[in-house]
């Protein structure tokens, strides 16, 4: 289980930012649209929705509620405020629980979405835990930063063997799927605007609350190791990314 206690900083850094990962509303309907069929009214949960940019786009394009589920409150505040301004709060519902133990009943979801949370677990034990969850023919729509070439860059290997030592491949990811039962229907590279729909506010937030003479010795870290990350993806994108992998549970 990740060690969200010693994660303050991190939350401190995203309060406020509508997307706390690359995506776009373009990509969230995109891998929506491959979820097919679902039943007239799914049972759809976000895992670790934060303040809800794809929790909000899949309840305006589904006819059912959605519920948000993430660790940290202050983030389903933001996106129970986020509903209320665009009118959905009869189609949101939040949930403080962890995605590692989420009290779900086995094959009790009809479509379950994740953007950029499943690496908290990491993807194999991610699938593990939650592809029981989904009933047969439900859905599993995750995107995961992924290895997009069998050789990267010393560079980027050398940082991500820190950030993210389990952080596979293509071939090995959709293999770790298949080995759970799992029928890949499709996967996708998000697109560089995705990242920018991030990184964007993201590094606007950085120089805020550098300026900031109040801002902490932890939280400085946190922006620091941050901006390496955003550096490094300007200087080898090429070379790993965000994947949408859109999976049918058998």
């Amino acid at each position: 289980m990740y060690d969200f206690m010693n994660k303050s900083a991190l939350f401190q850094l995203f309060h406020g930012l509508e997307r706390k990962g690359p995506g776009t509303e373009a990509a969230t309907l995109a891998a929506l649209k491959r979820c097919s069929p679902l039943p007239p009214e799914p049972v759809v949960v976000d895992f670790g929705c934060g303040a809800g940019a794809a929790t909000l786009t899949l309840a305006r394009a589904l006819n059912t509620k959605v519920i948000g589920v993430d660790v940290y409150a202050p983030f389903l505040e933001e996106l129970q405020a986020r509903a209320a301004a665009a009118g959905l709060t009869h189609k949101v519902e939040t949930l403080l629980a962890d995605f590692a133990n989420p009290a779900r009943a086995p094959r009790s979801i009809d479509l379950l979405w994740s953007e950029g949370a499943i690496f908290v677990l990491g993807w194999r034990q991610g699938l593990r835990l939650w592809a029981p969850l989904v009933r047969p023919g439900g859905f599993l729509a995750l995107t995961e930063m992924t290895w997009l070439t069998d050789s990267p860059l010393e560079e980027a290997r050398q940082a991500w063997s820190q950030w993210y030592p389990s952080m596979g491949a293509l071939e090995s990811n959709c293999r770790a799927a298949l080995d759970l039962g799992l029928h890949i229907v499709d996967r996708f590279v998000l697109p560089a605007e995705a990242w920018q729909a991030f990184s964007g506010p993201l590094n606007r937030r950085c120089e805020e609350l550098l300026r900031n003479p109040e801002t902490d010795a932890g939280l400085i870290e946190e922006i620091r190791e941050t901006e390496k990350e955003m550096a490094l993806y300007e200087r080898h994108g090429t070379c790993y990314g965000y994947v949408f992998y859109i999976l049918r549970a058998e």
